[in-house]
């Protein structure tokens, strides 16, 4: 590293032990999405292969489809069409978001000449990332806190073996 140059952050994933032969990693750092949104999503689409996925995050996105949550669903209306969770949502940005590190995966396995047909997502996660802190000034001097969380977002696809 040169003098005046910022540090190159280093990001590791949170799984282990892939065989870099037949897996490919993506990931979107300090994303400005709802981490808990982006967690449910990262849920409902772990184990799907790759073309149901990219299916799924557009029927979310266009608002037919439900996101099932499981965690974070204090006062969370009912949806309809969902089978394991009543409560659910449409998290319009986070599918969004999660699409664009999907892509990025799907074109890392193509340049790697893996087949994309036979892609199957085996680990998707979102976790909180760094705070941006910003504060609204208020009468009498004080100040109310308005802070955002950013969120990492991984994906690991991995080629499925044989025909199917």
């Amino acid at each position: 590293m040169k003098v005046g140059e910022p540090p190159v952050p280093k990001w590791g994933y949170s799984v282990a032990s892939l065989d870099p032969e037949t897996t490919v990693k993506a990931s979107g750092r300090e994303l400005r999405v709802s981490h808990k949104s982006a967690m449910e999503v990262c849920r409902a689409i772990k184990g799907m292969k790759l073309d149901d996925a990219k299916e799924f995050l557009e029927q979310v996105m266009q608002k037919t489809k439900a996101v099932p949550f499981r965690r974070h669903k204090k006062k969370m209306p009912h949806r309809k069409g969902l089978q394991k969770a009543a409560a659910g949502k449409y998290p319009v940005r986070a599918a969004a978001k999660i699409m664009d590190v999907l892509e990025s995966a799907e074109s890392n396995a193509l340049y790697k000449g893996l087949d994309t047909e036979r892609l199957k997502i085996v680990h998707a996660a979102a976790y909180p990332g760094m705070k941006i802190k910003r504060y609204i000034p208020r009468a009498m001097g004080r100040a109310t806190p308005r802070f955002e969380t950013l969120c990492h977002v991984e994906i690991v696809l991995e080629q499925t073996g044989g025909e199917t």
